[in-house]
């Protein structure tokens, strides 16, 4: 039998196609919303469970913990969150900076709350004055977002937070299986709310508040959670992992029936992570370069919105749907290089610059963690305050999409 192990490179395979696609998919699945004020596509073709923008998150956060279990594995817990923080930050504080100074140069105020209220990755401030308020999106919400793709770096960032602490107790190393045994704590919530509605998960409210972040949606935080820990499992366990088409082909029937007929979250779900890794090995060689030396995919993921907000301000979607996504693509992708060249490929250049914390390890004692040295479904509030999200389900969080239509809908999530 051919194992994961056998078959993935870790300096030569489809991930950074598969991160470009996810993120090129955000941005065609929200030329819906964002051009002319209607759902994301595909979500009636699947009884509400997901559309296109969410299945593409949801691929970001099992791609995301594949690739950060692997830093994890090497135990050091303040080098894998400085890792983490280089590659989020720098390049969301200047998307942050550069849509308030326009927002600013432009006559619209509260460009410096939304720079310091969002500053740490969870959203408490989603407009800045009447910026955008007149775009079909804005007129669907009655206000301005400046940013709805934001929403789902604080899940990102719990998961790696919660990763950093197994780093810390030296599990990853150690006791690997603590990774699958919570990814199964986090299917058991799952599967219980398929047999109470296999397409509706129970809302649980809001989880916090957290230091820092304030709440959030404790259903997404599960949900999402639990794909992060199926991605960090199938690395860690890549020695298990079986790669066979036939299983592959099955996964992907899995997939299409559990969108059609209900059951996404239980069923739908894992078969979409073995699909994403499986296809991540046998992407042919030729394209193994996308995206290894310049990955484009977080800046699309955090300008798309803004930049088809700016299209549509000026607008570019009442010429169609598609000229709308033919206009927007290479001004994103423009923006994307530059953030990149300039701003995350420099930040990501000091990943092994010596810092005074990196070279520590960390323990558990019995009052808690002494330091050793280490061996060679959508609301935009208007208010900044954290508050319990005020709706329910997974889909439920503010989004970049238009999932107020409905009552439902979850879209993009960086990684």
């Amino acid at each position: 039998m051919i194992t994961l192990r056998d078959r993935y490179d870790p300096k030569s395979n489809g991930l950074g196609l598969l991160r470009l696609g996810l993120a090129l998919s955000v941005l065609v699945a929200h030329a819906w919303p964002l051009g002319l004020g209607r759902p994301n596509p595909g979500e009636s073709l699947t009884r509400g469970q997901a559309d296109l923008g969410s299945l593409a998150v949801d691929g970001f956060f099992v791609l995301s913990g594949f690739l950060v279990a692997a830093s994890a594995r090497r135990g050091n817990a303040a080098r894998f969150l400085w890792h983490r923080v280089l590659r989020i930050f720098p390049g969301l504080w200047v998307c942050l900076l550069g849509t308030a100074v326009v927002a600013t140069v432009t006559g619209h105020s509260g460009g410096l709350g939304f720079v310091r209220k969002n500053f740490l990755g969870a959203v408490h401030q989603w407009g800045i004055g009447t910026l955008f308020a007149d775009t079909p999106y804005g007129r669907l919400v009655q206000g301005s977002v400046a940013n709805g793709s934001l929403w789902s770096l604080v899940y990102e960032l719990l998961c790696y937070c919660g990763l950093a602490a197994l780093v810390v107790a030296g599990l990853p190393r150690r006791a690997p299986w603590v990774v699958p045994v919570l990814a199964a704590g986090a299917y058991v919530v799952i599967a219980a709310d398929a047999v109470h509605d296999p397409t509706v998960p129970k809302y649980r409210g809001g989880l916090g508040p957290l230091p820092i972040w304030g709440y959030v949606d404790f259903q997404l935080a599960v949900y999402l959670g639990f794909l992060f820990l199926l991605g960090a499992s199938m690395q860690l366990y890549a020695h298990r992992v079986v790669l066979h088409p036939a299983i592959a082909a099955g996964a992907a029937l899995a997939l299409l029936g559990s969108l059609v007929y209900g059951g996404f979250f239980a069923v739908g779900y894992p078969a979409l992570a073995y699909l994403l890794v499986y296809c991540a090995c046998v992407v042919p060689p030729r394209l193994h370069a996308v995206g290894r030396e310049q990955d484009y995919s977080y800046g699309i993921y955090i300008y798309a919105f803004p930049v088809q907000q700016t299209v549509a301000h000026f607008g570019g979607a009442s010429w169609g749907l598609l000229p709308y996504i033919t206009v927007c693509l290479p001004l994103v992708l423009l923006v994307a290089a530059a953030s990149w060249h300039l701003v995350e490929r420099p930040a990501l250049a000091l990943k092994h610059r010596p810092l005074l914390f990196a070279r520590w390890g960390f323990r558990l004692s019995g009052a808690g963690l002494s330091a050793r040295r280490s061996s060679p479904r959508f609301t935009h509030r208007r208010s900044a305050d954290p508050e319990p999200p005020a709706t329910g389900g997974p889909r439920s969080t503010p989004t970049a999409s238009a999932g107020s239509l409905a009552g439902t809908g979850r879209s993009s999530s960086g990684s």
